[in-house]
């Protein structure tokens, strides 16, 4: 998807003074009625300049095809376009850049972009990956486990005359958790598959995809 370049100058010269590096502007369909909003991208991601790949990528290819649908079907994309990072010391003495959560000021930065984006796909159904992300379109502070797996029909955020307002129209929100969290928490398997058979019945239901 091509935006235009002044869209890009303006998040590039808000991000200058913060610990970012790489631009990952989203890839998929553009005519997809499903939208994946992640929270931002990592290391392989910002080199590569592509959403979701690595261990993480397999994972959400992994949970993709559980439902039913392919990268090539939907359209990925983040609240964050670059990857936020700090120093962290290694065993071996040295320092390293490592992932960290990208700050509000940060999301900010890019929401314009979002917002374009969302606009121009104007999608059927909104995944959001993780709580940065889910917080970014709605504004809610809810609990992620608490929504996990719901069908939300909510208007979302947008940035407008320099303050986030909320839209008129309603979008369907369906929040996921991150794909790599299960490597940190493998509990949570059990509640992300429940979660995915939701998602398949509501995919199904609205004729996102075929009915088994």
């Amino acid at each position: 998807m091509e935006l235009p370049d002044w869209l890009l100058d303006e998040a590039r010269d808000r991000m200058e003074s913060y610990d970012v590096e790489g631009f990952v502007l989203g890839q998929g369909n553009e005519n997809a009625e499903i939208v994946i909003v992640g929270e931002a991208p990592g290391e392989n991601e910002a080199v590569e300049g592509q959403p979701f790949i690595g261990r993480a990528g397999d994972e959400l290819d992994k949970q993709l095809a559980y439902v039913g649908l392919k990268r090539e079907e939907i359209y990925i994309t983040s609240a964050v376009r670059s990857r936020p990072y700090k120093w962290v010391k290694t065993n071996k003495g040295g320092k390293r850049k490592a992932n960290r959560k990208p700050n509000k000021k940060e999301v900010l930065a890019h929401a314009p972009i979002l917002d374009y984006q969302l606009e121009k796909l104007s999608p059927s159904l909104i995944i959001t990956l993780g709580g940065v992300a889910y917080e970014r379109l709605t504004g809610r502070g809810d609990k992620l486990a608490d929504v996990l797996g719901e069908v939300i029909e909510t208007p979302i955020k947008k940035f407008q005359d320099d303050e986030y307002q909320l839209s008129y129209e309603k979008f369907s929100i369906f929040p996921m958790y991150h794909p790599a969290a299960v490597f940190y928490n493998p509990k949570i398997k059990e509640d992300i598959y429940a979660s995915l058979d939701n998602l398949k019945a509501y995919l199904a239901d609205h004729s996102l995809i075929e009915k088994p």
